[in-house]
């Protein structure tokens, strides 16, 4: 299954839930650094752990993160939390949570930032 990534710009892209898999096309991409901005188990049970694919990531020599965020429910601290991600880990760095949108909205906020 391959993905699909809105690259926002060199250093930043996001994309809708990841299977642990394809994880290995993420590397192959050019990324180095992996979000997580979803929360264990809204999608239900099928979903991929947070655990499973951060030890996944890890074993490829991907820094990881999980950030959580309820959908349409951003707090300002998670917010600063992503801007204080995106400068700390080395990029390029890719974020994912059930269809991109959420990633992408953290991002843009955390562009605001300063």
């Amino acid at each position: 299954m391959s993905l699909t990534i809105a690259c926002h710009n060199d250093a930043f892209g996001s994309t809708g839930q990841i299977e642990p898999m394809q994880l290995e096309e993420i590397v192959a991409q050019g990324y180095k650094s992996v979000i997580n901005n979803r929360p264990d188990f809204e999608g239900g049970p099928s979903q991929p752990l947070n655990e499973v694919i951060e030890a996944k990531a890890k074993s490829l020599g991907l820094h990881y993160a999980y950030l959580p965020v309820v959908s349409g429910s951003i707090t300002p601290e998670q917010v600063i939390e992503m801007a204080r991600l995106l400068k700390t880990l080395p990029g390029p760095i890719l974020a994912f949570c059930r269809s991109g949108a959420r990633s992408t909205n953290l991002y843009q906020l955390a562009q605001q930032v300063r």
